[in-house]
Order: structure tokens, then sequence, then C-alpha cells
């Protein structure tokens, strides 16, 4: 499966304002096929035709001087939706993502970004599922997930989809648990098997009667200790 983590920087928090939209300045993308990366990344700064808010500008440091001389985004705009043609896209809090990719391509003629790819999938939705009541941000995610972030000093497209890429593997690790390589070399004339552990039927163990009775005597100190406000006995 292939899968594009991207990122993106603006010139300020509204795509959509009526009298001065903001605009993007740099898009990261990082590719994964079959979760692992390819190598194969795309990355763009983009002269925006207008200057940064300082509260933007603070955050990615990308100066107008800087940016002057880097294309438009009409003319890296065919390259970008080849890129991601079909592919699932991997976003931290997508929504803001998408409204500055559907407002540039629009201006360009073409479709919403959504139209392009087989789907969006919002990391900062699944962090809030896994982690609720936390702060679900992605140098949290970093600190929590023990991913490396240290190099960030101000936000980058590229980078910031690099640590993204690290921290969805890292949260979505036990979709690889029933499927496993073989240690064995990769030398020539060595065949590297997968074991596929599903079609593996595994055995039930059902607990004796001497273990349910240490289960039963568990839950009764358990109990005892809450003052009989268990869950369990609540509920029966």
């Amino acid at each position: 499966m292939r899968q594009i983590v991207l990122d993106t920087e603006t010139t300020g928090f509204y795509a959509n304002h009526p009298d001065r939209p903001d605009r993007m300045v740099e898009i990261g993308c990082v590719e994964l096929v079959n979760r692992k990366l390819t190598g194969n990344n795309l990355h763009f700064y983009l002269n925006p035709g207008r200057d940064s808010d300082e509260g933007a500008l603070r955050v990615h440091g990308l100066t107008t001087q800087f940016l002057s001389d880097k294309p438009k985004f009409e003319a890296i705009a065919q390259q970008l939706v080849d890129y991601v043609a079909d592919a699932e896209i991997i976003i931290h809090n997508a929504p803001f993502d998408l409204s500055f990719l559907d407002m540039e391509l629009a201006r360009t003629g073409r479709k919403t970004f959504k139209s392009y790819v087989a789907g969006v999938l919002d990391t900062l939705v699944m962090a809030k599922e896994m982690f609720p009541g936390k702060r679900n941000s992605l140098d949290a995610l970093c600190d929590r997930l023990e991913v490396d972030n240290s190099g960030r000093t101000l936000h980058g497209a590229l980078l910031d989809a690099e640590l993204l890429a690290d921290v969805y593997i890292n949260m979505t690790r036990g979709q690889d648990a029933l499927l496993m390589e073989s240690s064995a070399p990769q030398e020539a004339g060595i065949v590297v098997e997968q074991l596929d552990l599903r079609s593996m039927e595994l055995p039930v163990l059902e607990a004796n009667a001497q273990e349910l009775a240490a289960h039963d005597d568990v839950l009764t100190q358990l109990d005892k200790s809450s003052g009989g406000k268990t869950v369990w006995k609540l509920a029966a």
C-alpha cells in the first residue's frame, strides 16, 4: 500500500479569508510503501505573492525575501497531484492543510485535493482516540512515542512530514503484529520468507478450578478496598 505523509506551511491561518486569504509557502511529502520509507519524497518552497503574518513567520521562519524567487503554486500543481495520485494521505490536523490545498488547487482550475487520492487519514483524530485528554501536538506525540525531534527548532514541512511518518508508524505498530519477516540475511541465493501467523489456530486454555478461585479472591479483596463500589458489583 502506498501512503504519503504530507505537511504544509502557510502565510497565516485563514485559507478562505474574504479580503486577503493566506497562501501556502511550503509543501513536504514523504512516501511510505508497505509502511516503509522509500526516500521518494517531494518538497517545494513556494512564492505566496504576499508577506507572512508575524505569528506564522515565527513558526516557520520563511521570509518574503527567501521565498521571492521560488515557484508559485500553479507551477508545481500538476507535479503535486501526479505524485499523490491514488495514495492514502496522512496529515496531522487534516482540515487545516486540506483547506489550503483545496484553495490553491481551485485557483488553478483543478478539483479538490481528495478527488485525486485514495483517502485521507488524520493522525490528530487518531491521537485523540488513543490518548484522550492529553496534548496531541506533533511535538507532544514525538515525546510520548520517543521519536527524536531535537532538530525541530522551527516548523518545516518536510521535516514535520518525516517526524509524522515516524509517529504514525509508532501509533499503528500493532498492525504488523500478525505478519513477521524472518531474520535470515538477505544474501544472494537466500530466500527471505514471511510467516503469516493469521493462518494458525491458537489453542484456548481455560482456567482450572484453582485459578478461578484465586481470581474470585482477588475480586473480593478489590471490592472490599473500594468500599463495595467496584464496577462489576454496581452493574450487577
